[in-house]
């Protein structure tokens, strides 16, 4: 329970930057995600006739709900978040006997579902402060996700766009180089997209967290950071029209949330 306890406090602070980047979705998908993964947790602690109490409160389950509500997009529909996290808890965690006996992480089978079952939904990101901008309350946001009732006469269209490596990629595409790509479009920082950048920074010190309280070691999210940096790096010095920085790989997606987490 503890170890669980210290993993979420360790999300905690990139939990605000991305609410404060992309408004109030997050949070109420995490409300949903937890309330399945509990509920998901007990039914089957129950049909494998398993003590609920002491299991349903080791923290496990809140760990992959809040993780896989970090991992899709804030106005996904509620339906979707509670499939995922039902999905991962039943076959992602229990299917295989249970924690310390699934081969992989519970929340990413969860994920892995949605993007195969799901692929238009789970690319329905905001830009961010778009939420702010239009004002989307934390009442709107819930409209918008329980009900695909959208203010202002919005659309989830008129909402979302392409993420700052979708953007890369497309118009790479179109023989734009990197700094041209980069310059033309709101969406990119100082060295990686606007928001990602400041909930990578955040992700990255409750990672170093996590190490210096000895909650995880430093081999993995090391060997994954240090992978991609090498490799975009030898990259980005042969072509950097072409190919863009390893900052920009790092700080951009879910790679630190990926190392650490």
């Amino acid at each position: 329970t503890s170890l669980m306890l210290r993993v979420m406090l360790a999300l905690v602070p990139a939990i605000i930057a991305y609410t404060w980047f992309f408004g109030w979705g997050l949070l109420v998908n995490m409300l949903i995600a937890i309330t399945t993964a509990l509920s998901a947790e007990a039914l089957m602690l129950h049909l494998r006739e398993r003590p609920i109490q002491p299991f349903i409160m080791d923290g496990s389950a809140v760990v992959t709900a809040m993780l896989l509500a970090f991992c899709i997009p804030p106005f996904a529909p509620w339906w979707m978040t509670v499939m995922g996290v039902a999905f991962a808890i039943t076959i992602g965690k229990h299917l295989y006997g249970g924690l310390g006996y699934n081969p992989f992480n519970p929340a990413m089978v969860g994920y892995v579902m949605l993007l195969i079952s799901f692929p238009l939904e789970m690319t329905e990101w905001v830009p961010p402060n778009i939420v702010n901008q239009l004002e989307i309350s934390f009442l709107d946001t819930i409209k918008i996700i329980f009900t695909r009732d959208f203010p202002y006469l919005l659309s989830i269209d008129a909402l979302t766009m392409a993420t700052p490596l979708d953007t890369v990629k497309t118009e790479l595409g179109l023989n734009l180089t990197v700094s041209e790509i980069v310059a033309g479009n709101a969406i990119f920082g100082d060295f990686g997209g606007i928001g990602w950048e400041w909930i990578g920074n955040w992700i990255l010190l409750g990672g170093i967290w996590l190490i210096y309280k000895r909650i995880i070691t430093w081999h993995i999210p090391l060997s994954l950071m240090g992978s991609l940096f090498a490799i975009s790096f030898f990259f980005f010095m042969l072509d950097p029209d072409t190919y863009p920085s390893p900052m920009f790989h790092l700080f951009s997606g879910a790679t630190l949330l990926a190392a650490f987490f």
